[in-house]
């Protein structure tokens, strides 16, 4: 078998990384081609990076964050009430790594949302499958699925992601099958996966928010028991931009 059927057999079993590597070291000239020990190596670690960034595309495609934010663009400061050294505690996503929560709230167009998608597309960078939804969505979601019986495959594929974002919690009125189906899930995450939600209302509101009592402290205690706060400050980011 020579060179070029090589390249071709690796590409036929998939192994895309591994082939432009090898055609990489075949487009040098023999006497600076690594030795056998070393090219191996070098295709391994070439397969195993590009299996790592076709999973992070795949997780970013289906994770539909509401905006493409990178961590470097979330403005910090004290008169923000978040500042670095909060960005940089979270940025590295270890509170999804311990399984804990975050609540991030503040008013209208703070930035919060590109702070919750800063952190969803962080997550997608380091092997974190993350689901975006807004309330909206997710009310929506509930009811189809209710209406043809999809209600537990939908709520096995939210399972599957290592963080949910819901945002815009305390926009859109929670029914009954609502609020079940916020406990179911965050009963299957308690402890073993984490949820971001953005808010505009303070936390404090959120149990009324709810709605039915029982119900609002059993959402409650799995949200807030094992979770971080972000209470964000300032005026709406929008309007600066405006400006």
């Amino acid at each position: 078998m020579n060179s070029q059927e090589t390249v071709i057999q690796l590409r036929e079993l998939k192994l895309k990384g591994m082939a432009d590597a090898f055609e990489s070291i075949l487009s040098l000239p023999v006497q600076n081609r690594p030795a056998m020990e070393a090219t191996i190596a070098r295709l391994a670690e070439a397969e195993a990076q590009d299996r790592r960034n076709r999973k992070t595309e795949m997780y970013l495609k289906t994770s539909r964050l509401r905006y493409t934010a990178l961590i470097e663009d979330v403005i910090c400061g004290t008169d923000r009430n978040f500042t670095k050294d909060d960005l940089a505690a979270f940025a590295d996503c270890s509170f999804i790594r311990r399984h804990e929560n975050l609540l991030i709230q503040g008013k209208c167009g703070c930035g919060k949302s590109f702070i919750a998608c800063a952190l969803g597309r962080q997550a997608c960078m380091l092997g974190y499958r993350t689901a975006y939804l807004n309330m909206n969505s997710f009310v929506e979601k509930v009811a189809l699925s209710k209406l043809d019986g999809t209600f537990l495959k939908m709520i096995t594929s939210l399972e599957r992601n290592d963080l949910l974002i819901l945002d815009d919690f305390g926009l859109q009125p929670m029914d009954t099958n609502t609020r079940l189906a916020m406990l179911q899930i965050l009963e299957e995450r308690y402890e073993r996966k984490s949820v971001i939600i953005v808010s505009q209302l303070p936390i404090n509101k959120w149990y009324d928010y709810i709605g039915d009592p029982t119900l609002a402290d059993a959402i409650m205690d799995r949200l807030v028991s094992n979770a971080n706060k972000i209470e964000l400050k300032g005026d709406s980011m929008r309007q600066k931009k405006k400006k």
